[in-house]
């Protein structure tokens, strides 16, 4: 019998706990992000050697650029003496700075032509110092490229071209020298910002933050910033994001939207959507012409002549389909039903949804991309 009784205490706790967690929470690192704590885009101009062949043409700044990297090792290329840029391609290289990494950490880096070189297949990247938007290096790359492109040419002038050649990759190619001084420890409160601007889902995140840490910590600021009291010390700050993220909230329902691709066709209808008592009728138009020769031959021994004339039947077809009526207030589900009953298109839905929301029946917003 206790035992019975302990099995129905822990079941009765169980099913406490999951009427206690929303159907639908998420946590709250799913909503959003803490200030300050984001990537930084790097970028660096650079040169690629040891191509074979497939490298820039004979250009100014191809020129320039091999003879800095030349001077970083005090040679100097005799003037009017251009170097084999076959071999060479002048490139741009782009990488993002993760917060909070720190020198010695390997980046991935991105590396592009500038100028006319077919492949970089094969090539190395020289030191190269990458920037930041305030113009300190904070990294420095250097490495053999990975291209996933291909590209080859025939003696007539024929060529072929696999994906981008002209392009690639250095997998762990940068190492960071600086860190990006974020400056979450320095404030009195640390911010949290919601991806997507919502006044119920704020004031969600801050009543679950003041339900776990106490009365009057988080204050919502406005549709997406919520201000949380942070105490002194990072170690103790870092301990404080870590649980905020992990708190499960139930976010609101987004407002009522229809999203429709032109060039597609593809229409996308969220669950907020609702259509006011409106009738809708479908047809299509056909108009079919059809041309026929037909010859006209003059009886023996005449003095008439050959000829041929043209015939044409013009017909018109229009599909017949009834009117269907729509309920007032449907959900998503009843839209589709209805839509799919007249049988229309996608390209004939849109023009069906605009309709819809001239007329003032289609509750949402109608975004055309």
């Amino acid at each position: 019998m206790i035992r019975r009784f302990l099995a129905l205490a822990a079941l009765a706790a169980f099913s406490l706990g999951l009427a206690a967690t929303p159907a639908h929470a998420q946590r709250v690192k799913d909503l959003g992000g803490f200030q300050g704590i984001r990537t930084n885009q790097l970028t660096g101009y650079g040169v690629v050697v040891g191509l074979p062949g497939t490298g820039d043409d004979n250009l100014e700044y191809t020129v320039q650029s091999m003879k800095g990297v030349t001077s970083r090792f005090g040679l100097q290329l005799p003037q009017g003496v251009a170097p084999g840029l076959k071999n060479a391609a002048v490139v741009m290289i782009t990488a993002e700075l993760p917060a909070f990494a720190k020198p010695g950490q390997k980046l991935d880096i991105t590396v592009s032509s500038m100028g006319k070189a077919k492949s970089l297949r094969g090539g190395t990247l020289i030191l190269t110092p990458l920037q930041g938007a305030d113009g300190q290096i904070y990294a420095m790359a250097q490495g053999n490229l990975a291209v996933g492109g291909l590209g080859a040419e025939g003696a007539d002038g024929s060529k072929i071209v696999v994906n981008t050649p002209s392009s690639g990759r250095i997998p762990e190619g940068a190492t960071v020298e600086r860190s990006v001084d974020t400056g979450f420890d320095k404030s009195p409160f640390i911010t949290f910002n919601l991806a997507r601007a919502d006044f119920t889902t704020a004031q969600r995140v801050q009543d679950a933050i003041n339900l776990r840490f106490g009365p009057g910590r988080a204050r919502a600021i406005d549709g997406v910033s919520i201000a949380i009291q942070a105490p002194e010390g990072r170690d103790v700050r870092a301990e404080l994001m870590s649980e905020v993220e992990n708190l499960k909230v139930e976010a609101a329902e987004a407002a009522a939207r229809v999203i429709v691709n032109a060039r597609t066709g593809t229409v996308v209808i969220n669950s907020a959507v609702r259509v006011s008592p409106a009738a809708v009728t479908h047809g299509k138009l056909t108009v079919r012409i059809d041309e026929n020769q037909r010859t006209s031959q003059p009886a023996p021994f005449s003095k008439g002549e050959t000829r041929t004339e043209q015939h044409s039947t013009v017909g018109v077809e229009e599909e017949k389909h009834p009117m269907f009526l729509m309920d007032p207030g449907p959900k998503l589900s009843d839209v589709v039903k209805a839509v799919n009953a007249i049988g229309a298109s996608p390209a004939d839905l849109v023009a069906i949804l605009e309709a819809l929301k001239e007329a003032g029946a289609l509750k949402a917003e109608l975004i055309i991309l």
